[in-house]
């Protein structure tokens, strides 16, 4: 099988994708664009990814596209280890943290989205300011959803979609100075980054990071 993932190192969404992959133990190849200089929205990319963004994941010349669905598709694929739970109710609870990051939270750091409003008069601090408001409030809800579960990560005992998720998002509300002094969410993200799929993804560890 031939994987090649289109990513930019700071995009959280392709970290996700890069998380999986590792933890599920697979061979890819990256294709870096950068979205800073709109690369994402070249010809070339936009043929295969008609919504001009990352990630995309060609599979064996197949293009999957939006992270919760490669990530599903990998999880069905490559069922080892499990990223679902196996309970029907488990599961849903899983997902459902998961897209409360990624449809209620996530967007807002996009980076068509907050050029979008400062092309519609909001000056920097105000953009800013509203991305870490619902940060925030997005993030204080997800640790009320996990505030009576125990174990190292999000339910528990074994990684989950749900800790895929978290990862990424902690480290943008710090990018926009967001507070996550959640101490569950917080452990959570201390025993993910001692496991080398979470280090190996981080945005610092890609070939195309350049932290100006």
């Amino acid at each position: 099988m031939n994987l090649v993932l289109h990513t930019y190192w700071r995009s959280s969404a392709a970290w996700r994708v890069r998380t999986v992959l590792a933890l599920k133990g697979l061979a890819w190849e990256a294709v870096p664009h950068d979205l800073r200089i709109n690369e994402q929205t070249a010809a070339d990319y936009v043929a295969r990814n008609p919504q001009g963004l990352v990630p995309a994941l060609e599979v064996d010349g197949a293009v999957l596209t939006q992270s919760l669905a490669i990530i599903e598709y990998l999880e069905e694929r490559f069922p080892e280890p499990p990223l679902l739970p196996a309970d029907p109710l488990e599961r849903a609870r899983v997902r459902a943290f998961a897209l409360a990051i990624a449809c209620d939270i996530h967007p807002v750091q996009n980076l068509r989205v907050l050029r979008m409003l400062r092309a519609r008069g909001l000056d920097q601090a105000a953009v800013d300011a509203w991305a870490r408001e619902v940060m925030e409030g997005g993030l204080a809800a997800c640790a009320q959803l996990i505030a009576e579960r125990s174990g190292p990560f999000c339910f528990g005992e074994a990684v989950t979609l749900a800790d895929v998720v978290l990862i990424p998002q902690l480290a943008n509300a710090r990018r926009f100075g967001a507070r996550t002094d959640f101490p569950r969410l917080e452990a959570i993200e201390a025993h993910a980054l001692a496991l080398p799929a979470f280090a190996g993804a981080l945005p610092a560890a890609q070939s195309d990071a350049d932290p100006a």
